[in-house]
Parts: C-alpha cells; structure tokens; sequence
C-alpha cells in the first residue's frame, strides 16, 4: 500500500473520540512546552512575565495547535517553516537540527526581540511535524526606530544546531550583539528545552497510535476547525460592515486614520484594511503580524472555541496595501509594531459591533504599554529591563469590563515588585488602579492602570504605547475610557518621542488607557453605581453628573 493510500485508509479509519484524544494530547504538549519554557529560562521577562508562546507544526508548515499564550507570537510562527522549506529544503533536514531566526522581512518574524526556535521531528525515518517556540529576549534596548537595521541583529532562519551539534559560531555572533549574553544563552538553553519536550511528546504519541493515524488527526482537526469557523462566520448575516478609528502613538506627531471593510458573504468573510503609507518608527506591521490579529480578532467574535490550527484561518482572506503602516514593506522599522496591532482589533470588532453588538465589547484600552530600563552596573555590566503593563478591558452588554489588565494580542504578566526590585536598580512607588478611568455606562469599561518606578541608578528609558489622545470608543450609548500617558515627574521634558535618560531618584510615572462602557449610563443600576463610588471607581461628584445620582 502506497503512503498516501495508506494515510487515506487511516483517516477513514479514525473516529472522532481518536481525533479528539489526539487533539487533546496536542494541546496538553505545547502547554507542557510552555511550562518548561518559563520554569527553564532566566531572564525575568520568560520566568515572570511570561513573554513566550510554543506550538506544533505539520511537516508542510501548516500549524496543528498553538498553546493559549499571546496570539501576537502566531505572526512569528506562520511564515518561519514555509521559509526554512523553501529555502533550505526538506531533503536537507536532519534529526537533531535546530533553527533560529527572528527577522520580520526574511522568515516571518513580526520584530527582532521575538527569537524563533524550530526543530524538526522524525519518526521512523520521516519529517512528521516541527516542534516551534519563540520568546521575547530584553536585550536590544537603546535602539533608535528609524529602520529596521537599527532595532537588532537581525536573523533569518538559519541552523543553530545541526544533527545535535551547536554550531558555535553562529552562537557567537547572536551572543556578540546582544547586550546582556548570559541571559540570552540561558533563555536559548531553556527554549532548546521546550523544543526537545514537544519532539519527545510527539515521537510518544506516534509510537502510540501510529505516524499515519497522528497525521490524520492532523489533519482532521484543522478541518474540524475550518468547518466550525465558516459555520460561525455564516452565522452573521451577509453584508458590507466599515470602520474607522484614530491611532496615536508616543513617535507620532499627528493622529493617523486606520479603517477596515469587512465583507461577509456566506461563510467567507474578506476583511481590507487602509492604513497610511508606513512610518519612519517603530510601529509598522509585517503581513504576517497583521494575520495572526485578524484570526485572534475574528475568531473571539466568530466562535471562540475553534481550535487554534491553520484550519481556522482557510474562509478569512486580508488584503491591506504593500508599503502601508499595516502591510509594511523593507526596510520599515517594526518593534513597536503591537500597538498598532491592538488597533487592528479594535477595528474589526468596531465593524462587526454594527451587526453582532452582543458578541463584543467596547474598546479595549487599545494599547501596550511599554517601559524599557537600560544602565551599567556598578561592576561594569550591561542590565535591561522590560514590562508592558495592562489596561482596560472593554465592558460587555451584560457584564463591567475588567480593570487593569492585558488585553487581545498580549497575554504577559506584571512582573511581581520583589522580582524587580531585587534584579535591578528600581524601586516601584506606585501600583494602583486610575480611578473613573473606565467609561460609564449601563456597564462600566474597565479601569487603567499607574505604575511608578524610581530610579537607583542613571539609566536610559523608552515608553511606549497608544490612547494618548484617541479615547478607547464605547458601545449603545456607553461613554469612552481614560486616556494613557506618561511623564518624569518635575521634567515633563526630559522624554523627548518617550526616550530619554533619567538620573537617580527621578521618578517615572505611566498611566495606562482605561476602556469603554457598554449602554447608557442612564441604564445602570443604583446598586452599581453605589458600589462603584464605594470602591473608588468613580467620585461621588462624577457619579451625581453622569448617573444623576
């Protein structure tokens, strides 16, 4: 029986408490991948803030499951397989190789921090899948956005283990522009780790139930995901729906306009975006990063159950202009580019808000927040540190939004203030919810957040985000959300486009965006608002001119 005789006769074969077995045992892999991930690395953005994703992939580059980590990171993966088989070649491959690329032109990464590792498996002889991670590395900071060749080293996908061996020289080169090295090595030990996990899991669950019927299954569920997004898409009713929005950011000198067209037809939906043409700064998306938003925007208000495997993405079809913010073309600068990303969300649900309101929220805080630390020590070593902090969260039709946290294309953590204070010269002075920051409403949006850091020691800084000028939009009647910004306090000056250096005992203070409200404010219940000035949320005085009461 020929190969694809028999993986025919195999899928005929399975039945659907295999597939879901199978499936399952997928989800559990990359999850478990995750895990070993952060509990292996050493940087505080992997071990705390969990700034990392990990996924399986099918030998043709399609991707069989993504772990519930930060839909950002699927822009990373989608476009780094198809490279390596394109340009290095399946016949090429070996047990034992390892790739590493983070370049947003040259192998489908979204920005350099991102660093991508990808090992192929074999069973029995075969390419089956690839086992893929990448992880935010805190290392190229104090870097100008102009162009890309200023943001890092950049990296296409090339062998950093070949048959098992390090090839040292290509360590050497990564570790020679980075400013921190001995974390850097240790997070790619730890991220070696996870890869190694998710191959033995997956050689585990062939020996199992075999190569053929693993691949079926595969294959199975990217078809189950398919047919369950085209239902939910077909579930809306047909039509043309448009949106515009302001975006905003700490590099720009004016607000610029962003807009979707979103076309349901049947169960297909076709979504084009106008953008300007692309910035000299970091906030310019990549094709692949503007995807990954799309199906993490489109599938929250499809249906959030679809499975994450490339069936979900065959009935969505993007265009959006080359040479646009939100289709950039080399040699754009693209660091920054999850800002403009939150937008593109905000997008997609202003539009399918004017068809299926029930089934989105009110903008979210539309942003990430980001503050970059960078100093020398007093022994002479290099340190950086960097946080995106929450927002926000968008009240829904039936329920408040929720505060102070990260939201749609991030899924990062805080990091906790003992962790910070104890592996760098700052000192946290403030962590604490904005009050009235969330719009009112029948149900209020969620409210931002204030963090303040005091320097112990000079230091370069660099904030960014968005919302500084455009609120977050609330929905039937609900009012917009507080504004984001950011400031030295006694030197409003001394961040010039959000960088700057701060000496010690400067106080840095960043305010995150809050979120809007959903339905009239006229429609919130007394209870409501009673408790919401009880715990702070709003004032008294603010509550008697909104509420009325």
């Amino acid at each position: 029986m020929t190969n694809a005789a028999l993986a025919q006769s195999s899928a005929a074969a399975l039945n659907p408490i295999t597939v879901e077995v199978i499936g399952s045992a997928f989800a559990s892999t990359v999850e478990e991948m995750g895990e070993a991930l952060v509990r292996a690395s050493y940087s505080t953005n992997i071990k705390e803030r969990r700034d990392c994703s990990t996924a399986l992939f099918d030998a043709t580059g399609a991707m069989l499951c993504q772990a519930e980590h930060i839909p950002m990171h699927l822009g990373s993966f989608i476009g780094f397989i198809p490279y390596v088989l394109e340009h290095v070649g399946a016949e090429t491959l070996a047990p034992g190789d390892v790739f590493i690329g983070n370049d947003a032109y040259e192998g489908g990464g979204t920005h350099l921090p991102d660093i991508v590792l990808a090992e192929p498996i074999f069973h029995d002889g075969k390419l089956i899948a690839w086992a893929i991670n990448t992880a935010h590395h805190s290392d190229f900071a104090d870097r100008g956005h102009a162009h890309i060749y200023q943001e890092g080293l950049r990296i296409p996908p090339v062998r950093l283990y070949r048959k098992g061996i390090l090839q040292e020289d290509i360590q050497k080169l990564f570790l020679l522009n980075c400013q921190v090295p001995h974390e850097r090595m240790s997070d790619l030990r730890a991220q070696m780790a996870a890869n190694r996990l998710g191959v033995t899991r997956l050689k585990e669950l062939c020996d199992k139930y075999s190569t053929e019927t693993v691949l079926a299954a595969g294959r199975e569920l990217m078809d189950y995901a398919e047919r369950k997004m085209r239902a939910g898409i077909a579930s809306i009713p047909d039509g043309t729906y448009r949106f515009s929005d302001l975006f905003d950011a700490e590099s720009l000198r004016e607000q610029l306009e962003f807009s979707v067209t979103i076309t349901v037809k049947g169960d297909e939906m076709h979504l084009d975006f106008v953008s300007p043409p692309q910035v000299r700064a970091g906030l310019n998306v990549v094709y692949t990063a503007l995807l990954s938003t799309v199906y993490y925007a489109v599938k929250t208000v499809v249906d959030p159950t679809v499975l994450p495997n490339a069936g979900l993405a065959r009935p969505i079809h993007v265009t959006a202009q080359k040479g646009t913010l939100l289709n950039c073309a080399h040699p754009a600068a693209v660091d920054g580019r999850i800002a403009a990303c939150q937008r593109v969300v905000d997008l997609i649900h202003g539009a399918l808000a004017q068809v299926v309101p029930h089934r989105v929220t009110a903008a979210c805080n539309g942003s990430v927040a980001v503050a970059s630390f960078s100093g020398t020590r007093a022994d002479g070593s290099l340190w950086v540190y960097l946080e995106t902090i929450g927002g926000g969260f968008g009240a829904r039709y039936n329920k408040d939004g929720l505060d102070g946290v990260h939201v749609h294309m991030t899924n990062t953590s805080n990091l906790p203030l003992e962790s910070l204070e104890t592996e760098y010269p700052l000192t946290l002075v403030a962590y604490e919810l904005v009050d009235g920051s969330g719009g009112a409403g029948e149900f209020r949006g969620g409210m931002g957040l204030r963090r303040v850091y005091r320097a112990e020691a000079d230091c370069r800084v660099s904030v960014g985000g968005s919302r500084f000028i455009s609120r977050p939009w609330g929905l039937g009647g609900g009012l917009e959300g507080g504004l984001g910004s950011f400031t030295v306090l006694g030197a409003p000056d001394r961040l010039v486009n959000g960088a700057g250096d701060i000496f010690k005992g400067d106080i840095l203070e960043i305010v995150t965006p809050g979120a809007g409200g959903y339905g009239k404010p006229a429609d919130r219940a007394p209870a409501a608002v009673a408790t919401d000035i009880r715990d702070g949320r709003i004032s008294s005085a603010d509550a008697k001119a909104i509420y009325g009461l």
